[in-house]
């Protein structure tokens, strides 16, 4: 159980802490000199066999609030301190107010310095501490009267502790391994250290980790959890990580980086899609407000962006997105404050719903219904249900849900989201590294999309073989990868509903047909270009020939070829199907004869020009029947045509 402190600044947070373990907080020269406490101090008392406690020590004055707030990540029990004689003061307030934003809902109260205040103070003290308390998480936390000089109280306060660490209420590790840098320092002989506590998964000696906005991979070389040697930490233990590995250097990781699992790969945003709450004692909130930003242990600067309105007024909720100076990373459930544009006042803080939102669309219904899913499903203790906001966003998306983006918001895997989805009335599609759910619903609509459009596409283009997959994947579902489209066309295929053939899918016993208007057209070309099989007239001399328009003409041969009646050998050269074949044949004898086939041989038999002798080769070569070597060319073993 890790026990973070906080009240306002010389209540004697440090000296109680002393008192309870026997260790000092303070290591810096300058707070021994000032006996004040800037960074989070901590200590780790033996308590029993089996049993883990520790203390993070923070600061109360309101200079070093930031340092409060980065020591305050990932504890999970307050122990609020109240001088007797000063009572509830500014940093007091401010401090309970942190602890309800950052999600600590277990606590302990002491009021301090009792030995130089009477009984009535005491009384009065304690009144303003359940004021203060009330309607907030720590509303029940039990009080102590506790005097750091005289060790009065103490021992309850211990025995009340111990108790707790003894029965703590963390749940079990889930999710990737997750860790928010608190402390950068480097060791002579050992080499770079970070520390942070642990808010998810678990770590051993030996695992490969991945820093985080730097993007360079780690080893971990050793571990110390609680500040003792350790094989292995979970989710909520204080880490120390000794780490090594290329590129990993002091002065590239700060306070605030994060150390995560090699295989929680996450992109480098500075957007974040957020749960905002804005604090009853703060002034109301206009859209794209500059505000500090504390997420774990990082301090950042940024915007506030509103996305269901322009206002967001004290005491309310709203869903909005936390626009950062500085790359940032968060999965669903991570807390955060923000403070306004000086540093100076809280303004309120919430809970971070998705760490890689779209640059597009923030503020659609969709968007915002997905949302308001994950803000309903956050507000749970982790690990959480997923299956009504799985289901809500299969409803949302019909174009599926990206499901590696997706886990990597929730600190999941595919594997592990794969069944919730089939659960929740949906279809995972898996292929090539793509990996999309889509619902039951989603699914058939395709389907049934995909059949109409090969329907459509016949009737307007009744000479097509088909459509071509591409195509059909542009026209039926354009925001479906290529891979997974097919993994929707196969089914169809299997069950009869479609027919392939090569790039092209069509529906049942169609059967490719010129239209009336092109049969006729194609009745007075044919015989145009039989004239001279081997070296018919162009497009364009066929269209000057027969006094019609040249792309009317290019279409017509088009679909011819499309039948097989006509290949295209150039862009304006159709030649009959048949002279194609009788071409193909004499490129066959000429090899026979001659070992190989080389364009003036191949131009001399077929009597037509070195030029156009050399473009039917080359269409050879195209569409596989020949292959070229130097300057000579052989028959393929797959020939096309026997």
């Amino acid at each position: 159980m890790i026990v973070g402190t906080a009240g306002h600044v010389d209540h004697g947070k440090t000296a109680l802490i002393q008192q309870l373990t026997g260790i000092d907080t303070d290591r810096l020269k300058e707070e021994k000199a000032r006996g004040l406490t800037i960074e989070a101090g901590f200590a780790y008392p033996e308590v029993a066999e089996g049993i883990e406690l520790g203390f993070v020590d923070v600061p109360g004055h309101h200079r070093f609030l930031h340092n409060m707030l980065a020591g305050s990540a990932g504890i999970d029990t307050a122990l609020l301190v109240v001088a007797a004689d000063d009572g509830v003061m500014p940093q007091t307030i401010e401090h309970v107010q942190i602890l309800g934003l950052l999600g600590v809902d277990r606590g302990v109260v002491a009021v301090t310095k009792i030995d130089r205040v009477d009984e009535p103070r005491r009384q009065e003290v304690r009144r303003e501490i359940t004021s203060l308390l009330a309607g907030t998480p720590l509303a029940k936390a039990p009080l102590y009267d506790v005097s750091s000089h005289s060790g009065e109280g103490v021992e309850a306060l211990r025995d009340t502790l111990w108790a707790q660490a003894a029965h703590p209420h963390a749940s079990s590790p889930h999710g990737h391994f997750r860790l928010s840098v608190d402390r950068v320092f480097a060791l002579p002989g050992a080499g770079l250290i970070v520390t942070g506590t642990a808010l998810s998964g678990c770590i051993a000696k030996g695992d490969q980790v991945r820093l985080v906005p730097d993007g360079h991979k780690a080893r971990v070389r050793q571990l110390r959890r609680q500040h003792r040697e350790s094989e292995q930490a979970r989710q909520g233990d204080r880490v120390a990580l000794n780490l090594a590995g290329a590129g990993v250097e002091r002065d590239r990781i700060r306070r605030g980086d994060w150390v995560v699992a090699e295989s929680l790969e996450t992109p480098s945003i500075k957007r974040l899609d957020v749960q905002l709450r804005l604090l009853a004692s703060a002034a109301p909130l206009k859209h794209w407000t500059p505000v500090h930003i504390h997420l774990g242990a990082a301090h950042l600067m940024g915007r506030v962006s509103l996305l269901e309105g322009q206002r967001l007024e004290p005491g309310n909720n709203m869903l909005g997105q936390l626009v950062c100076d500085t790359p940032v990373h968060a999965c669903l459930g991570d807390r955060f404050v923000i403070r306004d544009h000086s540093g100076h006042i809280t303004l309120g803080g919430g809970i971070a719903l998705d760490g890689d939102p779209p640059r597009r669309g923030q503020r659609t219904p969709g968007r915002l219904a997905w949302l308001a899913a994950l803000a309903e499903c956050a507000s749970a203790a982790p690990p959480y249900d997923l299956h009504e906001p799985l289901r809500a966003a299969l409803d949302l998306h019909p174009d599926g849900l990206d499901l590696h983006a997706m886990a990597r918001n929730l600190n999941s895997s595919v594997e592990e989201l794969t069944p919730l989805v089939e659960s929740s009335a949906g279809q995972v599609l898996t292929a090539e590294g793509e990996v999309r759910a889509l619902s039951w619903a989603a699914v058939e609509s395709l389907r049934v999309r995909i059949t109409q459009v090969v329907a459509d596409n016949h009737e307007s283009e009744p000479a097509m073989l088909g459509t071509e997959r591409e195509r059909l994947n542009r026209q039926a579902a354009p925001r479906l990868p290529a891979p997974l489209f097919r993994c929707l066309l196969k089914p169809l295929i299997e069950a009869g509903q479609l027919d392939s053939s090569g790039p092209f899918i069509s529906l049942p016993g169609h059967r490719a047909a010129l239209s009336d208007h092109d049969e006729a057209l194609w009745q007075r070309l044919e015989p145009l270009l039989a004239e001279a099989p081997f070296q018919p007239p162009r497009v364009r001399d066929l269209a000057a020939t027969s006094g019609l328009d040249e792309q009317r003409v290019r279409q017509a041969l088009t679909a011819c070829a499309r039948l097989g009646r006509l290949y295209q050998v150039r862009k304006d050269h159709f030649y009959l199907a048949s002279a194609t074949h009788e071409l193909a044949n004499i490129a066959r004898e000429v090899m026979e004869e001659h070992g190989a086939i080389r364009s003036a041989e191949f131009r001399d038999r077929i009597g037509t020009g070195r030029k156009l002798a050399i473009h039917i080769l080359e269409f050879f070569d195209r569409i596989g029947f020949t292959r070229r070597v130097r300057d000579e060319r052989c028959i393929r073993r797959t020939a096309l045509w026997n």
